[in-house]
């Protein structure tokens, strides 16, 4: 027969198990969230779904060109690469304001093209990763097939090139794994690095 206290021990683990699973996911919702509205990148090829509130004949799906542009009915050609979706949203509804006053623009990336991270050092499989959606550090560490039992997980490293210069972001996966400091798993852009010592 069972005892009282070694199911109390099975049942605090299952918890904590679901519990860690549960923040994985919360992070993952919110990384999808903010990669629309702030962090990522629009690049060639991706695709975009522009829509105007109110306006259907203005709700419109858009590929971005190799040069990096979009041509959007009333608004012309405008260039969206290397621009966050709200930086594209904020220009359409600019440019639109003489046809549709107080107009709501939404700019979400529907497809990603040619997104690229790495993820490097204590993994079980590390390697360049090519994606057709963005990813978050957990995302990325899970594809590379998780970190080894060798890995230091408080001191991962995501180094990331932007405007000619090296950024280093901190992340502490056991942080992370205890639902906490939530806002470090941060959504990786294309060609970032991920470095587990």
């Amino acid at each position: 027969m069972l005892s009282v206290s070694y199911l109390r021990q099975k049942s605090s683990r299952c918890l904590a198990a679901l519990s860690f699973f549960v923040a994985l996911l919360t992070t993952a919702a919110a990384g999808a969230q903010s990669v629309n509205s702030l962090e990522y990148r629009i690049g060639p090829e991706d695709v975009l779904h522009i829509s105007v509130w109110k306006e259907k004949d203005l709700d419109r799906e858009v590929l971005v060109r190799p040069d990096g542009g979009v041509s959007f009915p009333l608004v012309g050609d405008l260039q969206v690469s290397g621009r966050t979706p709200v930086e594209v949203q904020d220009e359409i509804r600019a440019r639109l304001q003489r046809f549709v006053p107080d107009a709501e623009v939404t700019v979400s990336v529907d497809k990603v093209s040619g997104y690229t991270v790495f993820v490097l050092g204590e993994v079980n499989k590390p390697g360049q990763f090519t994606l057709g959606r963005y990813v978050d550090v957990v995302q990325a560490l899970t594809l590379a097939g998780g970190t080894t039992p060798y890995a230091s997980e408080r001191s991962i490293q995501v180094l990331r090139r932007q405007d000619g210069q090296e950024r280093t972001y901190s992340f502490d996966f056991r942080d992370i794994k205890r639902g906490r400091n939530l806002e470090q798993n941060i959504i990786l852009q294309s060609g970032d690095v991920v470095v587990v010592p």
